[in-house]
């Protein structure tokens, strides 16, 4: 008897183009590698990115072209390190540069910041617990002082909530964060963004970024409560090391691309020069 099942999807489903495509993107077997090398060149003032002949291009079309000459490389290498074919889902920091040229949902400068500063209510070392002793302990031990080091370097006040009720930030303190976030290009903004999400607190992102926390720890701390309850309700290690990887990844590109893109590091080069 034959094992393979066949699909019958109803018709109105390839009456649309759109759905069509969709579709036929999602179970669609990653491109291809049709270059052999990579490299960059720089021109008009930018960087771009070259496979084999060909300019590299984001997904709208755009020339890809960056003012950061470490940048372009290290997509360069993303697209070199490829082997049969391209992983796009694994590509962060091309990501990163494709989302931040193409700008996709014309987002503004404030549209990012305001999502930013919204976010704040909704972080996860905010958000404790004192009805599991030993939960509440690990939180106060690992969470506070992170907590406390945001608090004195950007002069805020951010107090944890202790139940479900989001945290009260003060407008005060939403100024101080957004001054902050708006000193910086809309380009940077992209990498705060993904970095935000990635830890899903703002807290976390901000002590990775400035370096006070290594990369691995902050994803660690943003899984603490994930971490403790698996020791209760088991682990199931596949699926947990390779979240744990591609948050890893995620971030660790978001930081890179974040200080490679940050206006203090034009100066500096150009001081060398």
């Amino acid at each position: 008897m034959n094992t393979c099942t066949k699909i019958f999807l109803p018709q109105w489903r390839f009456k649309s183009n759109k759905l069509h495509t969709l579709f036929t993107r999602s179970y669609a077997a990653p491109p291809k590698r049709f270059y052999k090398k990579t490299s960059v060149l720089f021109n008009d003032g930018k960087y771009e990115v070259t496979l084999d002949h060909r300019k590299l291009k984001t997904p709208s079309g755009k020339l890809f072209a960056v003012k950061s000459e470490p940048l372009a490389i290290a997509v360069a290498t993303e697209f070199d390190h490829q082997k049969e074919c391209i992983e796009r889902a694994k590509m962060h920091l091309s990501a990163l540069c494709f989302t931040a040229i193409d700008n996709p949902y014309n987002q503004t400068k404030t549209d990012l910041v305001n999502y930013l500063i919204n976010y704040v209510t909704t972080d996860t070392v905010l958000f404790q617990y004192d009805d599991e002793k030993d939960l509440h302990e690990l939180q106060c031990n690992e969470w506070d002082p992170i907590i406390k080091w945001f608090n004195e370097r950007y002069g805020t006040n951010l107090n944890k909530t202790m139940d479900i009720a989001p945290p009260q930030i003060s407008e005060e303190d939403k100024l101080k964060i957004s001054k902050y976030l708006m000193s910086h290009e809309e380009e940077v903004l992209h990498g705060f963004v993904f970095a935000v999400d990635t830890l899903k607190s703002l807290v976390l992102a901000f002590a990775t970024i400035d370096q006070h926390l290594a990369v691995d720890k902050a994803v660690a701390l943003a899984r603490l409560e994930e971490e403790y309850q698996s020791k209760f309700w088991g682990r199931v290690e596949w699926s947990h090391d390779l979240n744990q990887q591609e948050s890893q990844a995620r971030l660790a590109a978001a930081v890179l691309f974040v200080h490679l893109n940050r206006s203090e590091f034009f100066v500096k080069e150009k001081m060398l020069i």
